[in-house]
């Protein structure tokens, strides 16, 4: 494997949009019993339906710690490829390699990962396993790579067209556990280098509450190049509402990188989500984690779903407005199988379907 002192624009690559098509898709098992409930059997059980659906349209490989490998394998069907890769936690999406191809080959972005935050406002320490990770798949896959030792960024917090267009949220970008020693001009170059983009949509604000500062995959994605999804309400007296309606007036007004108008559809939230007693007390407390308490509410929204060749994989929680999000995404994916998975467990941990799952794409 070569590392490059490169850019990807330099060299001709680019990140391509994940409604295009992939090679395969990462999982991480999930197993800290400090941010997954009662051993982390719930969201393990989870995780296997979530990896089970999207092979049904790709390759999935999960990354295992060797103390989860045979537990993981039991649970898994035999056409998911199984490998040990140690690992902090189950995020993939945001430690895992942004894969970028010039249509002959596939390189790998490896940013600086440090949970959330670092020593500022991170949710775990340590991290340096999570942090290795994205090298380690670009081992497996002979995928030669880009290393950026002083940038850090986390794949849930940029979305692209594929065609010269990135959003991503100033809440997280611009947080002070990133890259505080850079202002907002420095920070778009890099993006624009590493991901050979031309413009760069800066959404304000995430989901409410979203412990990822904000995170640009749970409020907002891509349905192809002109086209977006938006997590929405229209309670007024939800503080989810003037998010929101902040955000459409952003994208209303912007162009993309080729001058298209967006086309925004609403993607209606559920009912705010609270956290049991149950589900507080089946996670361990410990020193330098995310605690989980009784009563705080969770970021749930059906945004953070994810697109495979074919499918479409989208959370549901019991929630009156899951039929209408399963409509909603069967409208803008029309090709494509829409598979709803009760993903509640996920949720507790943090994040959901788009979060636990990074495209590989194809050349």
């Amino acid at each position: 494997m070569k590392t490059y002192t490169t850019t990807p624009k330099e060299d001709g690559f680019r990140m391509p949009g994940e409604f295009e098509n992939h090679l395969g898709t990462y999982i991480i098992w999930p197993e800290r019993t400090d941010n997954w409930r009662l051993g982390a059997k719930p969201a393990q059980e989870v995780f296997a339906q979530v990896a089970s659906a999207i092979a049904e349209h790709e390759a999935v490989t999960v990354a295992v710690n060797e103390g989860q490998y045979a537990n993981a394998r039991h649970m898994l069907p035999d056409h998911v490829r199984v490998v040990e890769i140690s690992n902090d936690d189950a995020w993939v999406r945001d430690c895992g390699p942004t894969c970028v191809t010039d249509g002959k080959e596939v390189r790998g972005v490896d940013w600086r990962f440090n949970a959330w935050g670092g020593l500022v406002d991170g949710l775990y320490f340590p991290w340096d396993k999570d942090d290795a990770l994205a090298q380690k798949v670009c081992e497996l896959e002979r995928f030669n790579r880009y290393r950026l030792d002083h940038f850090i960024l986390e794949g849930g917090s940029i979305h692209t067209d594929g065609d010269g267009t990135l959003v991503t949220t100033e809440e997280c970008l611009l947080s002070e556990g990133r890259n505080s020693h850079l202002n907002k001009e420095q920070i778009e170059a890099v993006l624009k280098e590493y991901l050979n983009v031309e413009k760069i949509i800066w959404l304000k604000r995430g989901i409410y509450l979203d412990e990822t500062n904000g995170h640009v995959d749970n409020i907002f994605a891509f349905v192809k190049p002109g086209e977006c999804l938006l997590a929405w309400t229209d309670d007024k007296e939800d503080p989810q509402y003037e998010i929101s309606r902040e955000c459409l007036e952003i994208l209303e007004r912007e162009t993309d990188a080729r001058g298209r108008k967006l086309k925004v559809h609403k993607l209606h939230l559920p009912k705010p989500i609270l956290i049991t007693k149950e589900e507080s007390h089946g996670v361990d407390a410990v020193d330098g984690t995310l605690p989980r308490k009784e009563g705080d509410r969770l970021a749930a929204s059906y945004v953070n779903f994810y697109l495979c060749n074919g499918g479409v994989i989208y959370p549901t929680f019991h929630d009156e407005n899951d039929q209408r999000a399963e409509e909603t995404l069967k409208e803008c994916f029309p090709d494509r199988e829409v598979t709803g998975i009760y993903a509640r467990e996920i949720l507790l941990g943090g994040g959901n379907i788009h979060c636990i799952t990074q495209q590989i794409p194809m050349v």
